[in-house]
């Protein structure tokens, strides 16, 4: 059995004169504004799915303490409410990092919880939106280092 990993995806670029296709992906996805982040499974329709918008987004694969981190300060349910630990026990689990485990490991799919975290940019700022995280930018594949990037941007 294969082990599943999330993806943590956030978008990095607006949408201003950009190919139909690329914004329908990131539609798709999730994505439709910048400093948005979403997890998904890393299955390979998610990664054709990057590869397509690889010049507007980074994506990386989270670790269940970035999680839920992510999930007390930006996580929100249907209706705009705030993640409480109540309400995590409305759902079903015993705890906020019990959840960030099952989201993590592709176990889950929360009902009521809202797929989009809205961060804010990142602190002391991104290197370039224009390369690649390979030479020296901000996009596409970063590996583990999402979670530092996540980290800057709760």
């Amino acid at each position: 059995m294969r082990e599943v990993v999330s993806l943590a995806v956030v978008r990095l670029r607006g949408s201003v004169k950009k190919r139909r296709e690329v914004l329908d992906t990131l539609r798709m996805l999730g994505l439709t504004r910048v400093n948005h982040c979403v997890l998904l499974e890393d299955t390979p329709s998610y990664r054709g799915m990057l590869q397509k918008v690889k010049d507007f987004v980074t994506w990386g694969e989270v670790e269940p303490s970035t999680v839920e981190v992510l999930l007390r300060k930006r996580g929100e349910l249907e209706g705009g409410k705030t993640l409480t630990e109540d309400s995590v026990k409305d759902l079903g689990y015993r705890s906020i990092s019990e959840l960030a485990r099952a989201l993590c490991e592709g176990k889950s799919r929360v009902k009521g919880l809202k797929k989009v975290f809205r961060l804010h940019p990142p602190r002391k700022g991104l290197i370039s939106i224009k390369h690649p995280f390979g030479h020296g930018g901000d996009l596409g594949y970063r590996g583990k280092a999402i979670n530092d990037l996540l980290l800057r941007m709760v």
